[in-house]
């Protein structure tokens, strides 16, 4: 089973290194690593290029943003399964990838995530924040629930068969995916407990409050349009107690 794995960046100088090593280090081998750069001008590709024999295809060139890079990813993707990691996150070890793979030898399975950790900038064994899941049960979504996107792996016929990014959400596209997948096609999908993902802060939707209320419109949007109904005041207060939970979390990793 050949697992892709796409990153998308731009001017990421200081971080796209640990990411791709982080990749070469899996235990797993049986990868596809693609990255796709929106056109850096800080020496992004300098350090792609020198990481190079862990890459197997890097396209450079401008973009529409984060989620339409995804989208080119997905279309050089041609592994069985494909997963999203951030050019500023790393796999929280070497196993990860092996996991993923055991999770779908299971021919039903169409769907994995698991937990993920959020890491101070410069120092990523420092956790800030733990984002632990749990299992889905259909109509999570409506009550502020989503899975960590970055632990988040599907076949690749899941996508071809129900849509990539929706690039009319410019920062909720991959939760809009998910729901997509998970609340109105009802794809098999499994929770692993384990911690797969260490995030650095400072992502694009937590750089602004504006950002944190928009995302949280467009989610409750793309739930209306699927058909989903949600009370937006349980909707919001779920949302700020998970976050409560996964600072206290944090000392418990």
């Amino acid at each position: 089973m050949r697992i892709t794995v796409v990153t998308v960046c731009r001017n990421a100088v200081s971080t796209i290194e640990h990411t791709i090593r982080s990749v070469s280090e899996q235990s797993y081998q049986d990868v596809e690593y693609v990255i796709v750069d929106g056109g850096s001008t800080d020496g992004t590709q300098d350090v792609v290029r020198k990481c190079g024999g862990s890459i197997t295809r890097f396209l450079s060139e401008s973009d529409n943003g984060t989620y339409d890079a995804m989208n080119k990813g997905l279309a050089l993707a041609t592994g069985d399964v494909v997963g999203f990691l951030n050019a500023d996150d790393v796999f929280a070890d070497s196993t990860v990838l092996g996991q993923i793979a055991a999770v779908f030898q299971d021919q039903s399975t169409a769907a994995c995530y698991a937990d993920l950790v959020y890491v101070k900038k410069d120092d990523i064994d420092s956790v800030v924040r733990y984002w632990k899941s749990s299992s889905y049960e259909h109509g999570d979504f409506a009550s502020g629930w989503c899975p960590a996107h970055p632990t988040f792996y599907a076949r690749r016929s899941v996508y071809e068969r129900y849509g990539n990014f929706d690039l009319a959400y410019r920062l909720a596209a991959d939760a809009d995916l998910m729901i997509r997948f998970l609340e109105k096609a009802q794809v098999s999908v499994v929770y692993v407990p384990s911690i797969w993902v260490k995030m650095r802060v400072g992502g694009q939707t937590n750089l602004s409050f504006g950002n944190i209320v928009r995302q949280n419109r467009e989610i409750l949007d793309s739930l209306s349009r699927h058909g989903i109904r949600a009370s937006p005041s349980r909707f919001i207060f779920s949302k700020v107690w998970s976050r409560i939970l996964q600072r206290w979390s944090r000392t418990h990793v």
